[in-house]
Protein backbone atom coordinates (compact mmCIF):
# COMPACT_ATOMS: atom_id res chain seq x y z
CA UNK A 1 0.00 0.00 0.00
CA UNK A 2 1.23 3.46 -0.79
CA UNK A 3 -0.68 6.34 1.69
CA UNK A 4 -1.20 9.73 1.34
CA UNK A 5 -1.63 11.51 4.23
CA UNK A 6 -3.69 15.15 4.63
CA UNK A 7 -5.95 14.18 1.71
CA UNK A 8 -9.36 16.18 1.28
CA UNK A 9 -10.65 12.96 1.33
CA UNK A 10 -10.45 8.99 2.67
CA UNK A 11 -10.02 6.62 -0.26
CA UNK A 12 -9.29 3.85 -2.60
CA UNK A 13 -7.44 5.75 -5.40
CA UNK A 14 -6.76 2.55 -7.07
CA UNK A 15 -3.26 0.58 -8.31
CA UNK A 16 0.31 2.09 -9.29
CA UNK A 17 4.06 1.18 -9.67
CA UNK A 18 6.32 2.54 -7.13
CA UNK A 19 9.75 1.40 -6.48
CA UNK A 20 9.77 -1.22 -9.17
CA UNK A 21 6.11 -2.88 -7.31
CA UNK A 22 2.62 -2.60 -7.92
CA UNK A 23 1.03 -1.07 -4.65
CA UNK A 24 -2.31 -0.34 -3.89
CA UNK A 25 -2.88 3.81 -3.12
CA UNK A 26 -5.32 5.18 -0.26
CA UNK A 27 -5.67 8.80 0.80
CA UNK A 28 -6.48 9.74 4.26
CA UNK A 29 -7.49 12.54 5.60
CA UNK A 30 -5.69 12.07 9.10
CA UNK A 31 -2.37 13.55 10.18
CA UNK A 32 0.65 11.49 10.41
CA UNK A 33 1.02 11.64 13.94
CA UNK A 34 0.32 9.54 16.66
CA UNK A 35 -0.85 6.53 13.86
CA UNK A 36 -3.76 8.53 13.10
CA UNK A 37 -3.09 7.89 9.39
CA UNK A 38 -2.29 4.37 10.04
CA UNK A 39 -5.46 3.70 11.88
CA UNK A 40 -7.27 6.13 9.19
CA UNK A 41 -6.18 3.36 6.77
CA UNK A 42 -7.03 0.53 8.76
CA UNK A 43 -10.45 1.89 9.00
CA UNK A 44 -10.64 2.89 5.10
CA UNK A 45 -9.52 -0.77 4.41
CA UNK A 46 -11.81 -2.51 6.40
CA UNK A 47 -14.75 -0.65 4.96
CA UNK A 48 -13.46 -0.78 1.33
CA UNK A 49 -13.47 -4.34 1.86
CA UNK A 50 -16.76 -4.59 3.93
CA UNK A 51 -15.14 -6.50 6.59
CA UNK A 52 -14.30 -5.55 10.63
CA UNK A 53 -12.23 -3.26 11.50
CA UNK A 54 -10.09 -5.65 13.71
CA UNK A 55 -9.08 -8.10 10.65
CA UNK A 56 -7.11 -5.39 9.45
CA UNK A 57 -3.77 -4.08 10.69
CA UNK A 58 -0.47 -2.60 9.81
CA UNK A 59 2.05 -4.83 9.64
CA UNK A 60 5.01 -2.71 8.14
CA UNK A 61 6.00 0.63 7.40
CA UNK A 62 4.03 2.53 10.30
CA UNK A 63 6.48 5.35 9.74
CA UNK A 64 6.58 5.16 5.94
CA UNK A 65 4.20 6.07 3.09
CA UNK A 66 4.49 2.44 1.78
CA UNK A 67 2.97 0.14 3.95
CA UNK A 68 2.01 -3.57 3.97
CA UNK A 69 -1.66 -4.43 5.08
CA UNK A 70 -2.60 -7.67 6.98
CA UNK A 71 -6.31 -8.61 6.75
CA UNK A 72 -7.31 -11.95 8.49
CA UNK A 73 -9.32 -14.34 6.80
CA UNK A 74 -9.38 -16.70 4.45
CA UNK A 75 -6.82 -16.19 1.92
CA UNK A 76 -9.59 -17.08 -1.15
CA UNK A 77 -12.09 -15.02 -0.05
CA UNK A 78 -9.81 -12.07 0.36
CA UNK A 79 -8.41 -11.92 -2.66
CA UNK A 80 -11.20 -12.11 -4.52
CA UNK A 81 -12.74 -9.32 -2.30
CA UNK A 82 -10.10 -7.19 -3.28
CA UNK A 83 -10.25 -8.30 -7.37
CA UNK A 84 -13.94 -6.85 -7.58
CA UNK A 85 -13.22 -3.60 -5.29
CA UNK A 86 -10.50 -3.15 -7.99
CA UNK A 87 -12.53 -3.72 -11.03
CA UNK A 88 -15.25 -1.28 -9.38
CA UNK A 89 -12.73 1.73 -9.25
CA UNK A 90 -11.71 0.89 -12.70
CA UNK A 91 -15.50 1.03 -13.93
Amino acid sequence: MRLTPRSSRDEIVGVEEFGGETVLKARVRALPEAGRANAALTKLIASWLKLPASTVAVAQGAKSRLKQVEIEGDAERLVSLVEARLAALSG
